[in-house]
């Protein structure tokens, strides 16, 4: 039997957040089995940029709206059905909420204080993510 090399996906994704009387929120959605937190994220769209892809996926994920950081905030990988993602992640300052949007009906929404966000997430490099991309965006 050959084993069959696992080649590494790329995603992009984002950190959508919101300050909220003087405090840090982030945003999180569930996943689609409602089975956990996450956030937006989504393979690369052909002919799009990594941050124009990650705004994309937020606005069908979460139904959030803004202008995405061109700088890339850091990466973290995950294992979903024997493959290998890699999730770049950008900032997303949310500039409106949406009552309406493409997964509307599949997902939840939350916002979080930032250490309530990192709690909920499952892999532990996105949890670090979230406690430390204050520090270099303020």
């Amino acid at each position: 039997m050959t084993r069959k090399t696992s080649k590494i996906m790329q995603q992009s994704g984002v950190i959508p957040y919101r300050i909220q009387d003087g405090k840090i929120e982030v945003l999180l959605i569930t996943t689609r089995s409602r089975q956990g937190w996450v956030i937006p994220k989504g393979g690369l769209c052909k002919g799009m940029s990594p941050h124009d892809s990650a705004a994309k996926e937020a606005w069908e994920e979460a139904g959030v709206l803004g202008r995405v950081t061109t700088e890339k905030l850091g990466n973290y990988k995950y294992r979903k059905r024997g493959n290998t993602y890699e999730v770049n992640l950008f900032l997303l300052p949310v500039e409106k909420v949406l009552e309406d949007w493409p997964e509307a009906t599949q997902r939840e929404r939350q916002w979080l204080e930032v250490n309530q966000a990192a709690k909920l997430v499952k892999e532990t490099s996105l949890k670090k993510i979230i406690q430390t991309s204050w520090v270099m965006s303020n």
